[in-house]
């Protein structure tokens, strides 16, 4: 704890070392988030330098006296700027989604504490989120997995509280029934 104490004075203080110790130690994080919204590796690489560069631009903000819970708070603020900046990404293409692959290598970012179930488990849902319509995935994404509220979704997407609401009614019936389909019926008489 008192190494990401020096790092996060370090990145108040705009010490590129802090910086780079920082960055090399949270990209997987923000990586892992910002894939959720933008779907092109490339892209989504984009969209964590450019939250980056706002987390280290706003860091005189981050405050957190408590060094107990330090890399938590750390983490869900470096959260809520990755959100943003993949949000505003998505608004400014005017929510188009891209399409491509996902490449192995997005599955490999390193994560200390994931089983390999929870691995599988993560990667299968992120595929089946990424078979919404756009604007499904996106409150989905910010209401069941990032935890925003109707109300901020509203006012960060310009929609109504009602269509925040429809839309993630419509993603979960969806997800639903993928999930209903994919999964094989089990025969216990046969055995």
């Amino acid at each position: 704890m008192e190494q990401l104490s020096t790092i996060i004075q370090g990145c108040i203080h705009k010490q590129p070392r802090c910086q780079k110790l920082l960055y090399e130690q949270y990209y997987g994080y923000a990586f892992k988030i910002v894939f959720r919204y933008i779907y092109r590796y490339e892209n989504a690489a984009d969209v964590v330098n450019d939250g980056f560069v706002k987390v280290f631009t706003r860091f005189d903000k981050f405050s957190c006296e408590d060094t107990e819970d330090q890399e938590k708070m750390l983490m869900g603020w470096i959260k809520r700027i990755m959100v943003n900046t993949a949000i505003d990404e998505l608004r400014r293409k005017n929510m188009i989604p891209e399409i491509g692959g996902i490449p192995e290598e997005v599955w490999e970012v390193p994560d200390v504490g994931q089983s390999a179930e929870q691995k599988l488990y993560y990667k299968e849902l992120i595929i089946l989120i990424k078979e919404l319509p756009p604007s499904y995935q996106v409150v989905f994404n910010m209401y069941v997995i990032d935890g925003f509220s109707h109300q901020e979704i509203a006012d960060k997407l310009n929609i109504s509280i009602g269509t925040s609401k429809s839309n993630l009614a419509k993603a979960r019936a969806y997800l639903q029934k993928k999930l209903n389909t994919d999964i094989p019926e089990i025969d216990v008489c046969s055995s």
